[in-house]
């Protein structure tokens, strides 16, 4: 009767793993993107998200102790300004006007100009 022993594993660290992803250009990619979140919604205050994936896939036929495939996509959904509204009127065929419709229209017209004054 043969006694097999189970050994814990330890799991490693996610930021370890992070860092040494892609010799850490991964990890400064995200970081930036961190940044730029941050700035965002310091800029603009609203909220923003960064979402990390980590996708693992099986080598192709499958056997156990064959390699994996591991790679980090994410996800940044960063605030942005919003553009002011202006006001129009949607006139009698369906287009947008700068001018209410309803009010009546006044005819301006440029007064004389003169580089004279009067004295009292």
């Amino acid at each position: 009767m043969t006694i097999q022993q189970e050994t814990a594993s330890e799991a490693t660290e996610f930021a370890a793993f992070l860092v040494g992803h892609l010799n850490g250009r991964v990890h400064h990619d995200i970081s930036a993107e961190l940044h730029q979140l941050l700035q965002a919604v310091s800029e603009h205050g609203k909220k923003g998200s960064l979402v990390i994936k980590v996708v693992v896939e099986p080598s192709k036929g499958h056997v156990e102790g064959d390699p994996v495939a591991i790679s980090v996509e994410t996800d940044l959904k960063a605030p942005k300004s919003t553009p002011p509204a202006s006001i129009y009127w949607v006139d009698e065929s369906g287009n947008p006007s700068r001018n209410d419709p309803r009010q009546m229209q006044l005819d301006f017209r440029t007064a004389p100009t003169t580089t004279e004054f009067k004295k009292a």
